[in-house]
């Protein structure tokens, strides 16, 4: 069987690919898969632990702050050891953080304490930052570099089923739809409000607990399987950092991958709280609509692939972004069901986004592709910072819609990053 033969994306390195690496290539996509779960479990953990802890929106939003803060923390030792090691190494070292972290939702559950919560979802989160920092620039690699975009997209629409079966399948498993009003909590004596929180905490041990087991049943299969990979010999780190930062596309893929992923983390984080407060719905009927905003992600994927045959990237990307700044306004102004269904059209213009960016992002990097994707990856430390801000003005202001403006200022700056391509291409 005579193989294939195509460049790295951008880096000059030949890497074959054949039919004998498709199970490499389907686990790899798994991978997408898998991170998108269990970040599509955070929406429903949020308003899970607010009402177990009687947190307030910003303390809720700790969640975020928790997982988004580990990508900044942990993505240059993550593009270190890959450059050092390589792809499969990166994505080893993802899955047992991934896989550990998500065994000990169960001690973290029988503490009944929030910062344990914390804690495990941080860890987690740093397994992610190796297993993003990883795949993301190793689909580019399987191909030639003319449709890197489309095969990233492709292999990011996996995280969309994945945002839509996380909510509607396992977040009614963890809400229980049992509020407590002031006058019941105060109403309880210590040991049946301990039976309560005993009662919320255990809902998320199951899910975890089982979603860690495959994780790291996962992680030995990767073990085993044969990956082709890439080393890239760098003289010195710094040096590296230097001549990436020369990259005017790499300076404008950080700034919109930051705003991109505050965004995208405080419209889908604050869903279940838009829904029940501006449409009056149940939480387990939110976290169905949740489940569509998932599902209207993934399609908007797929979708965005399509498009991508006929229309360039950066265009669509700037379309997009003004769409959804339209959106915000109506999210911001708007009340009732409408509020609901202009979140779930924001999934849909959102999809395309991140694996878009990336990609213009790390465009014409060469050998320095690794260290740009770790620091396009570092920058969604905006998930951990933009939330936050969110929270607080919702509860400065006494309404979740109010902080909407937090995505609609991003989205602009998104639209600026994908005006600058276009220009760049022109020139």
């Amino acid at each position: 069987m005579k193989e294939a033969v195509f460049p790295e994306y951008d880096s000059g390195v030949k890497v074959k690919t054949s039919k004998k690496w498709l199970l490499p290539y389907i686990l790899v996509t798994s991978l997408f898969f898998f991170w998108g779960f269990v970040h599509n479990l955070d929406p429903i953990l949020i308003p899970h632990l607010r009402k177990a802890f009687n947190l307030t929106d910003f303390e809720s939003s700790l969640v975020d702050s928790s997982v988004f803060i580990a990508y900044f923390a942990m993505a240059l030792p993550a593009g270190y050891i890959m450059r050092k090691y390589g792809y499969k190494s990166g994505i080893l070292v993802g899955l047992l953080f991934f896989g550990i972290g998500s065994v000990l939702f169960v001690p973290a559950a029988n503490s009944l304490e929030y910062s344990y919560f914390l804690g495990a979802l941080f860890i987690i989160a740093c397994g992610l930052t190796f297993l993003e920092t990883a795949a993301n620039p190793y689909v580019t690699i399987l191909g030639p570099p003319e449709t890197a975009t489309q095969r990233l997209n492709f292999a990011q629409s996996f995280n969309g089923l994945a945002a839509y079966i996380a909510p509607a399948y396992i977040g009614p498993l963890i809400l229980s739809n049992k509020t407590l009003s002031a006058e019941e909590a105060n109403a309880m004596s210590e040991a049946q409000m301990h039976a309560y929180l005993v009662a919320e905490a255990a809902s998320v041990k199951m899910p975890y607990l089982t979603l860690g087991l495959i994780i790291l049943v996962i992680t030995v299969i990767f073990y085993f399987t044969p990956m082709p990979d890439v080393k890239e010999k760098v003289d010195t780190q710094v040096s590296s950092f230097k001549e990436a930062f020369k990259s005017v596309k790499l300076k404008w893929g950080i700034l919109a991958q930051f705003f991109y992923v505050g965004a995208q983390v405080c419209v889908g984080s604050f869903f279940i709280k838009m829904a029940t407060t501006s449409a009056d719905l149940s939480e387990s009927s939110a976290a169905k609509y949740l489940g569509l905003f998932g599902l209207f992600f993934m399609i908007g994927r797929f979708a965005g692939t399509y498009f991508m045959k006929f229309v360039e990237p950066k265009k669509l990307l700037l379309l997009y972004s003004f769409i959804n700044i339209v959106l915000c306004l109506v999210a911001i102004l708007g009340n009732g069901m409408l509020v609901v269904y202009t979140l779930i059209a924001i999934a849909f213009f959102m999809s395309i986004m991140f694996p878009t960016i990336f990609s213009m992002g790390i465009d014409g990097l060469a050998h320095n592709t690794k260290i740009g994707s770790s620091l396009i990856v570092m920058s969604i430390v905006g998930g951990a910072i933009l939330p936050p801000i969110l929270g607080a003005i919702s509860d400065h202001t006494g309404s979740i819609q109010n902080g909407y403006i937090v995505p609609l200022i991003s989205f602009l700056i998104i639209a600026l990053f994908a005006y600058k391509g276009q220009q760049q291409t022109r020139q």
